[in-house]
């Protein structure tokens, strides 16, 4: 039996790790905390990785040799940093992600079938998720500021600036969209 090749753009959640660990160490060396962390605050508003996703990334990138690691301040913590190798696979990966799989929303499942739930559970999902995004739009406006003073990041900020600018308009959408859904729920 032959293994079967992955055509461009079909990547497996454990590659798309990957790719997102050494995206993030392109940006600066940091340890596997402090990796957590700023993929929590930084790309964590539009992609999601787990404490146990990045652990194996780290080992299995090191493993090829597309970082390094080296004793980090704290006893027993390492500070891992991308090899030139490791920028050159990341940028081909990043070339070959390909599309997003189908989004898994569940307010929009509740809503499709919402005459199960009733007009009342549904205004209150409603609400919830414009609440939601209205506290995204303050989130997302205090990190652009942040990242338009911030120095040391001037090759990256215009890219940073792009995801922020989705982010902010996916929400404003969001809201709106809720504003219109709650109005078509009060007429008969």
């Amino acid at each position: 039996m032959t293994a079967r090749r992955k055509g461009p753009g079909s990547t497996t959640s454990a590659d798309r790790s990957r790719v997102a660990v050494l995206g993030a160490l392109s940006v600066e060396p940091m340890t596997g905390y402090e990796l957590r962390r700023n993929i929590e605050t930084t790309i964590g508003h539009f992609w999601r990785e787990s404490f146990g996703q990045i652990y194996p990334s780290l080992a299995s990138l090191e493993a090829e040799r597309l970082i390094t690691s080296s004793p980090a301040a704290r006893e027993g913590s390492r500070r891992y940093r991308i090899t030139a190798t490791g920028r050159r696979r990341l940028r081909d990966w990043l070339v070959q992600l390909g599309p997003a799989a189908p989004p898994r929303n569940p307010l929009l499942l509740q809503l499709f079938f919402g005459r199960q739930l009733g007009d009342e559970h549904c205004r209150h999902l409603l609400l919830t998720e414009r609440d939601r995004a209205c506290a995204m739009l303050d989130t997302l406006t205090a990190i652009d500021l942040e990242v338009r003073t911030e120095a040391g990041y001037e090759a990256d900020r215009p890219y940073w600036l792009l995801t922020i600018d989705h982010g902010r308009r996916t929400a404003q959408a969001v809201v709106e969209w809720a504003d219109a859904a709650l109005a078509a729920l009060d007429t008969p």
